[in-house]
């Protein structure tokens, strides 16, 4: 079943609770950890990031601006098939072509890594020269994993599969197999090894060309970032991370995803406040501000009253009445 009627607290994103047809952006949640094969519970990140985010300001001090002054509404959580990838797959595809075909932005959350293909999928159907912006641990370019193509640990060469070289862009990455990085190294994909340098030049390099950001959270150090199914040391810091989201501000952004949030690994919450205020700033950065039109203050009406000897303006929005100002004239 697809979603298009906004959720409601403590079920939707704070600040998000504008009607589907009125929104510039809509969120839905994609609770799938079916291929997870490490530590699972990805599939409980959408609705825990739903149930804090009540507790978070809507204003952002690092943008100076305000979830308040965005259309965006919370579509919730897809109910999607336990134990059947392909249709949970399609059921994300769909709703993401709904939101896309409407003209609007889909912000995903996750959910393991696999649910940005068909995702990713449904915006390309609209954008053919999409680019991709991915911040992760792990290079998720495998050609299979447990002999499976659909993978947590594939889903990058899958997109490369539809797009091509020179479009995917790749930072923080610190563990994989020896081919994913051959496969990288030979012309195919742009990767940062560690950290994040270059992402401050993407704009000059990308032009106005469409991107969709993908996060995978483990992208973090666990010292920061626990909540996690597959940690990975030497990650990056949170002020590393929001400083390289920040720097996409200019790109043309027309769709986005967090993903591998898995609550239960961290019970101290520090995880889920981080992607939190993470997913606030994609947000501002995905999302078109509302137009306002200015208050327009009218003056006051006046009426002309005739007296034996001149005439006088009387106020009607003062309330006095003609009988008063004639008395006054005498």
């Amino acid at each position: 079943m697809l979603n298009t009627g906004p959720a409601k607290l403590p079920s939707a994103f704070l600040g998000c609770d504008a009607g589907f047809a009125a929104a510039d952006t809509a969120i839905f949640g994609a609770p799938f950890d079916g291929t997870v094969s490490y530590r699972p519970g990805a599939r409980f990140g959408p609705q825990q990031m739903r149930m804090e985010s009540i507790s978070m300001e809507t204003y952002s001090p690092y943008l100076d601006e305000d979830l308040l002054d965005r259309a965006i509404v919370d579509l919730g959580d897809l109910e999607l098939p336990f134990g059947n990838t392909e249709l949970a797959l399609k059921l994300i595809q769909e709703q993401a072509a709904v939101i896309v075909q409407a003209g609007k932005k889909p912000l995903m959350l996750g959910g393991e890594h696999l649910v940005t293909l068909p995702a990713a999928e449904a915006v390309l159907a609209n954008y053919p020269d999409l680019c991709f912006v991915h911040f992760d641990a792990h290079a998720d370019l495998r050609e299979s994993y447990l002999d499976e193509r659909l993978s947590h640990a594939s889903v990058m060469r899958r997109l490369h599969e539809l797009v091509g070289d020179d479009r995917i862009f790749q930072f923080g990455i610190r563990s994989g197999e020896r081919e994913e990085f051959v496969f990288a190294n030979s012309g195919h994909i742009s990767q940062t090894l560690f950290t994040t340098k270059g992402v401050e030049v993407l704009a000059e390099r990308l032009g106005n060309k469409p991107v969709y950001l993908t996060i995978d959270l483990d992208v973090l150090d666990p010292s920061v970032f626990p909540g996690t199914g597959t940690p990975e040391p030497g990650g990056l810091t949170f002020s590393e991370l929001l400083a390289a989201i920040h720097a996409l501000k200019t790109l043309n952004l027309v769709a986005a995803d967090l993903v591998e949030l898995a609550p239960q690994y961290d019970t101290s919450g520090i995880s889920t406040a981080a992607a939190l205020k993470l997913m606030r700033e994609v947000l501002l950065l995905l999302a078109s501000p509302v137009e306002t039109k200015p208050t327009v203050i009218e003056p006051a009406e006046t009426e002309t009253v005739e007296t034996d000897s001149s005439s006088e303006q009387v106020s009607s929005a003062a309330g006095t009445s003609s009988k008063e100002q004639q008395q006054n004239v005498r």
